[in-house]
């Protein structure tokens, strides 16, 4: 397996609707998708286009989320992980495990529709890595 291509930077925040005005006015973001929310994961999402990937903007989506031990560490919000695509998450899974690494929990369906896992930060250099299979029609 290789690497594949980043297919976004998670950037964790107390407040989706502030970050997309820090993108749109400070940043210059022209294309902001509209928020949704992803229940079984535990937050709010919204993706923000670059021209070469995207931000995932991510919330809390309730108290029991995921994300609110990251904020609480990191108030005012941050990068939370990277995200790169691979043509079979199952492979991936398998290989991930084969090199020692800790997938954390089960693939499952992420903010695109695909299927993802995590690996823990401690086995990818310091960065909790996403790993997700390429969206269908996707480069």
């Amino acid at each position: 397996m290789i690497i594949g291509r980043l297919n976004h930077v998670g950037v964790a925040t107390p407040s989706i609707a502030e970050a997309i005005l820090f993108y749109r006015d400070v940043m210059g973001a022209t294309t902001i998708h509209e928020p949704f929310d992803l229940p079984a994961q535990g937050v709010k999402v919204c993706f923000v286009d670059t021209p070469n990937t995207q931000i995932e903007l991510i919330e809390p989506y309730d108290a029991a989320s995921p994300i609110n031990g990251f904020l609480a560490k990191n108030p005012a919000g941050g990068q939370h992980h990277l995200c790169y695509e691979v043509p079979d998450i199952l492979e991936a899974k398998a290989w991930f495990e084969a090199k020692g690494a800790r997938v954390l929990g089960e693939p499952r369906i992420g903010a695109h529709g695909t299927p993802i896992f995590f690996v823990h930060p401690k086995d990818m250099g310091g960065v909790l890595t996403e790993i997700m299979e390429t969206p269908k029609g996707d480069h």
